[in-house]
């Protein structure tokens, strides 16, 4: 190959990786797809009419629209006040790197590359694979059939390093176990990425406006379901299905356009911590829905986000239930406060306040506390009293399985927060979050896909992570996430070959 167009040149990367006495797991690397080879298997899955449904998914995937259907680049500066138009990312993907650029749409040169990156082995997420989400009812499933089909053959012949991971649509349960099926048992994919929740509208809205006579309204009153609480549907099965089937579940759950998070003017407003937000709303609806309590054997990464808002959850989760479990929200209960003692200390140090005024004993507690102390129409009882009850919380040790057990967080490779996943001084009982190595190349966050395992040493270099948090990060942590679920899941790869020579395994 011409030099100009290959450059052979070893990488800051190689130099790391050639330390190593262990193999590097890369778990999101994006992928492009050369958009003709993909309509052809979708023409085969729905003709003509699915290939325009892909083509106005992938059109509208960020795009935010006014009235009039036009997106935020159509629109003036007061048209975008007018409509609270989100602002959308632009040039969001790697071009002036041509070599990286083709690099990410041709999987055998990503897998002859592989090695100039660090990496052993890779699972692909295909930016167009969260497509259908963007679809109708009518085109979602047959859309994800056919991109997960084409990736599956695509990838086929690099199983022993690269993976993609198929697309999974949860409207309902049942959705997602037939597509789950055809996925696992029919292509041989073993990787799953869903959206961490579903827009649904609100049924009192969605009564007194109809979608077909008020569209605007139906677009904008909806909320988002989180699967794991406060559901219309029982998601259970789903979960069961993907425990028996063996796969490690992937979400890239963004939050732009959220509260807090919807800029008309400032993209970069919307997107730093929008996929820690997201993801967390997702996995705390796991945890507090019992979800990761019935099935233990649930594994699912939550990339993109960084490690830190794991460990900043269940640092929290501790601190909030020691202070409001079952038996210590008691504390707070107004029928435990002495009203006596409360009558006799304002008498003796409330002359100021009261002046002079008599005491009524009867409403002298909700004079003190204000309207929180006015009754409820009824006394909350059982699980509305204890909000950790559907998790089974019953001691600290509990918190920490339900959470650090299920989860896996995925961080970037320059990102110094990570350091808070190791942080055993910080975190209850001493423990790590399970932080994996997620170098995201293939977005614009990753302008040389020879950069990020070199980027992650840095930290060793700066005392952010140990060599043994390090290794656990872009190794024994990834390893785990994925052999949890399914024990033969490196079987007949890389991963496995350099296992079975090396000294030091998992």
């Amino acid at each position: 190959m011409n030099d100009r167009l290959r450059p052979a040149h070893a990488s800051r990367s190689v130099a790391v990786k050639a330390r190593l006495d262990y193999p590097v797991i890369d778990t999101d690397v994006h992928v492009n797809d050369f958009a003709p080879a993909l309509e052809d298997y979708v023409q085969h899955y729905g003709g003509a009419a699915l290939v325009d449904a892909l083509r106005k998914a992938l059109g509208g995937r960020f795009a935010t629209r006014d009235g009039a259907g036009r997106d935020w680049y159509q629109q003036t500066p007061a048209e975008r006040q007018h409509n609270r138009t989100l602002r959308a990312p632009w040039w969001a993907r790697v071009t002036r790197n041509t070599l990286d650029l083709a690099t990410y749409t041709l999987p055998d040169l990503l897998a002859e590359r592989l090695e100039e990156q660090g990496a052993d082995y890779s699972v692909l997420f295909p930016n167009d694979v969260l497509a259908p989400a963007a679809a109708g009812d009518e085109f979602r499933q047959p859309l994800h059939r056919a991109i997960n089909h084409f990736h599956a053959d695509l990838y086929r012949k690099h199983a022993h390093r690269l993976t993609p991971v198929a697309g999974i649509p949860l409207n309902t349960p049942q959705e997602g176990i037939e597509e789950l099926e055809f996925a696992v048992k029919t292509l041989g994919l073993k990787v799953i990425n869903i959206a961490g929740g579903v827009r649904r509208p609100i049924a009192a809205l969605a009564e007194k406006y109809p979608r077909a006579q008020h569209p605007e309204v139906a677009r904008r009153a909806s909320y988002t379901d989180f699967y794991g609480i406060d559901s219309p549907y029982d998601y259970d099965p789903f979960w069961a299905k993907v425990v028996e089937l063996g796969v490690p579940i992937t979400t890239h759950y963004g939050s732009q356009g959220w509260t807090g998070r919807s800029s008309i003017s400032n993209y970069m407003f919307n997107h730093i911590g929008h996929f820690a937000d997201g993801s967390q709303a997702f996995a705390k609806a796991l945890f507090f829905g019992g979800v990761t309590r019935r099935f233990p054997g649930l594994r699912l990464g939550l990339l993109e986000g960084g490690a830190d808002w794991g460990a900043h959850v269940y640092i929290h989760l501790v601190d909030r239930w020691e202070k409001r479990n079952r038996n210590a929200v008691q504390n707070y209960n107004p029928a435990h406060a002495d009203l006596d003692l409360l009558a006799s200390l304002f008498e003796r140090y409330g002359s100021e306040l009261t002046k002079g005024r008599p005491l009524n004993r009867e409403t002298l507690l909700r004079d003190s506390l204000g309207i929180s102390a006015l009754p409820h129409s009824r006394e909350p009882e059982g699980a509305e009293l204890d909000d950790f009850a559907a998790a089974g919380i019953e001691r600290v040790e509990d918190i920490r399985t339900r959470w650090l057990d299920s989860f896996y967080f995925g961080s970037e490779a320059d990102d110094r927060t990570v350091g808070a996943a190791f942080n055993t001084r910080a975190n209850p009982l001493g423990a790590k979050v399970n932080a994996i190595w997620s170098s995201d190349v293939g977005h614009w966050d990753v302008p040389d896909l020879t950069e990020p395992l070199a980027e992650s040493w840095d930290l060793v270099e700066q005392g952010v992570l140990s060599p043994a948090d390090f290794k656990a990060f872009v190794f024994g942590n990834p390893y785990r996430f994925y052999t949890e679920a399914n024990p033969h899941f490196f079987a007949g790869t890389d991963v496995q070959r350099k296992l079975s020579t090396s000294t030091h395994g998992a």
